[in-house]
């Protein structure tokens, strides 16, 4: 069990938590104990200075951080502190005063981004504007909410540079999707923010209300805090003034979705007699990782100056992999795991990272080659997979009767006879009223759509009178199986097996949050849900995370594979022509790199075949900026390098037509085999085709029946 213990701190740590009045900012480098820095604050600020835990808020930005905190604080002194994710503040602040806004209640539905694309994409078309507009839109709204704007006032001053024709028509689409989304009593993940802050704006009592509970206030990850964000920080530290915010400008890999470095350095301007204090001391690392980051992040420049140290070990050296290709890169680090595994480590001492998840597809065919168990994230999230979004669609017109958004996913699902136009007829039908309420009046019995819609309209009338009687886990296996979705996914084959799977897997989710959260409602079910990260479940036992390097950050690894190390994939090629996106890039290596405990390695690919066409590759020139080969990849200076060589066309005993048998996959017969002989497409009984490495999947030639 873990301790409130001060003397676990080092100096620099003890310093900055004895700081306890004003404002405070802490630099904190990768691996320096910020975590442990701010639970032991919290718990100094009760045990000491006899500090309600009720007086205490702490924020940080994922719902795993968010865990561990409590974890630990419920270990060293209170339950009481609320610590939670911005978000999550938000909706538990929304759920008590949104009613104050006209048009809306306590019982809104979040929508996720798969629902706002859809919407946009249905405006556009009814302006007569193509698909291809709705990326344009999505970036004007995600500008105007990520720094809390008004509409009219940002494309007014957008149309004095931007002379694009279709600008006042966007104005007009982003107005009536939030006309939209207000008239379903829906909010989208960004108006969580605005709608808060728009709270305290404009109504003093509420604002007071919160900024006088925080004496004491905590930021952690203050480096990805957006202007909202930001603001909604100064207006709850207005009363009382203390706040305290641990931060680091080298890890900040969000500025597509509006996190703001600068930031840290606005602290400085906004409040006065701000004290700054470094972690600069790594606990995770050995001395040869630390210095492959303090040589590539030395190279940007809006920075402030910290170097990364540790008393470990000077450790392993790094390896650096020259590829012939993306199947030998893959087979690399499948060869290598399993050489590691014979060393005694396990498989989720292990990440291979990358920095876009188009390269997935090679390295999981290595993996599997090696029958090595993984998981992939960066990906398609468990919360938007289909049949698990039309679950919650179910759900959430139970909570909200206006949410005609989740209503128009599920009235057809399954088949019901219900298409378009006659989902136009029937809102035409219901006329000013809600569509939900329509169809569960008596009115809509003389409908010519009733016959179709009659047994969907009594299930719901139903287990609407049991939502209050049954326990939550119970209601919503009542909704799978009443309005026979389970059936819907009944097939045989593979995709089928695997959606109810994941259905089985929301329902045991919906127990644990059940059990872990006593008298939670419906509501609060699906706003926890729809606030959770697929990656909230990393480093799982016994598989190895295949990741894009967003996902992980925050996670640390006895040893990473940093894989994809070429110009224009690492660096992306868009940042060759902005400093500013380079540094960004420059950054997300450094949190490749300090992810690594033990050991890294670094691998790139002498040719790619890559969407649609296969190009010779350049090595990425942080391999020169880390030290381990020269700023113009000619020259080799690590006696830890490992360089590939071509291999000659491989023998397999194989032929196209050969029946074959894998001890996981079943028997299937070889339907294709690559030029070099390594790759074999095999079409399985069970599971369809999958591409196997022939010189390591374990195939055995299944002889014809000759009788």
């Amino acid at each position: 069990m873990s301790e409130y213990d001060l003397s676990t701190l080092n100096e620099e740590q003890k310093v900055a938590l004895e700081q306890t009045e004003g404002v405070v900012l802490v630099t904190a480098g990768a691996g320096s104990g910020k975590t442990r820095l701010l639970t032991h604050r919290i718990c100094y600020l009760i045990n000491e200075l006899g500090i309600s835990p009720y007086n205490i808020l702490a924020i940080t930005f994922t719902n795993k951080a968010t865990n561990e905190m409590k974890d630990r604080v419920a270990k060293m002194c209170d339950r009481g502190v609320w610590i939670s994710t911005f978000h999550s503040m938000c909706v538990r602040i929304l759920r008590e005063y949104i009613g104050v806004l006209d048009g809306y209640s306590k019982n809104f539905t979040i929508i996720s981004e798969a629902d706002r694309d859809k919407i946009i994409k249905d405006l556009l078309k009814k302006h007569a504007l193509e698909d291809d507009e709705k990326d344009k839109v999505c970036d004007h709204l995600e500008n105007i909410k990520n720094k809390g704007l008004d509409f009219d006032e940002y494309f007014t001053a957008l149309s004095e540079f931007d002379k694009n024709k279709n600008l006042r028509m966007y104005q007009q689409v982003c107005e009536e999707y939030e006309e939209y989304l207000k008239k379903n009593n829906s909010l989208d993940f960004d108006d969580l923010l605005n709608k808060t802050l728009f709270l305290f704006h404009n109504y003093e009592d509420i604002l007071y209300h919160y900024a006088n509970r925080f004496q004491y206030i905590l930021v952690d990850e203050f480096q990805d805090t957006n202007l909202v964000q930001y603001k909604l920080i100064k207006l709850l530290a207005s009363v009382h003034g203390n706040l305290f915010v641990v931060g680091d400008e080298d890890q900040c890999i969000y500025s597509w979705r509006g996190a703001n470095f600068h930031n840290i350095f606005n602290l400085k301007n906004d409040f006065e007699n701000v004290k700054v204090f470094k972690l600069e001391r790594n606990y995770r690392s050995t001395r040869n990782i630390l210095n492959l980051a303090n040589n590539v992040i030395q190279n940007n420049k809006e920075r402030l100056d910290k170097n990364l140290w540790t008393d470990k070990e000077e450790g392993v050296g790094p390896v650096v992999y020259t590829a012939f290709d993306e199947r030998d890169e893959a087979m690399f680090v499948a060869k290598t795991i399993e050489d590691l595994r014979c060393e005694g480590f396990s498989y989720d001492d292990f990440a291979v990272l990358m920095r876009v998840n188009a390269l997935s597809r090679p390295l999981e065919d290595g993996l599997m080659a090696f029958q090595i168990p993984y998981r992939l994230y960066g990906g398609f999230k468990f919360y938007e997979r289909a049949e698990i979004r039309m679950i919650l669609s179910y759900l959430s017109i139970f909570v909200n009767p206006k949410d005609e958004i989740s209503l128009l996913k599920i009235i057809n699902f399954p088949k019901r006879g219900i298409g378009e136009v006659a989902i136009k007829n029937l809102q035409d039908e219901a006329g000013d009223a809600m569509l939900l309420e329509y169809l569960l009046c008596d009115k809509f019995k003389f409908s010519k759509y009733y016959g179709k819609l009659e047994k969907f309209v009594e299930m719901t009338k139903k287990l609407r009178g049991e939502l209050d009687v049954l326990s939550l886990h119970d209601f919503v296996k009542k909704v799978v199986a009443g309005f026979g979705i389970d059936v819907a996914y009944a097939g045989k084959d593979e995709e089928s097996i695997d959606k109810l799977g994941n259905i089985d897997s929301l329902l045991s989710g919906v127990l644990e949050y059940q059990n872990d959260n006593e008298g939670a409602t419906l509501s609060d079910y699906l706003a926890e849900v729809m606030l959770k990260s697929d990656t909230d479940q990393i480093q799982e036992d016994g598989v190895v995370t295949l990741s894009t390097i967003h996902s992980v950050k925050g996670l640390e690894y006895k040893v990473v594979f940093v894989v994809g190390l070429e110009e224009g994939i690492f660096p992306l090629s868009r940042a060759t022509f902005s400093s500013s996106e380079m540094e960004e890039e420059r950054r997300l290596m450094y949190v490749a790199i300090t992810r690594a405990e033990e050991r890294i390695y670094l691998c790139h690919t002498a040719k790619r075949f890559m969407y649609g066409k296969s190009n010779f590759q350049t090595a990425s020139r942080f391999l020169g900026e880390l030290g381990i080969v020269d700023k113009k990849r000619t020259k080799i200076v690590s006696n830890d390098f490992v360089q590939a060589e071509k291999s000659e066309v491989f023998d397999s005993g194989l032929q196209i037509g050969d029946r074959v048998s894998h001890p996981r996959f079943g028997e299937g017969v070889v339907v294709n085999i690559s030029d070099d002989g390594l790759v074999g497409d095999i079409q399985f009984e069970d599971v369809g085709t999958k591409s196997l490495m022939l010189n390591m999947a374990k195939l055995e030639k299944v002889e014809a029946d000759n009788e």
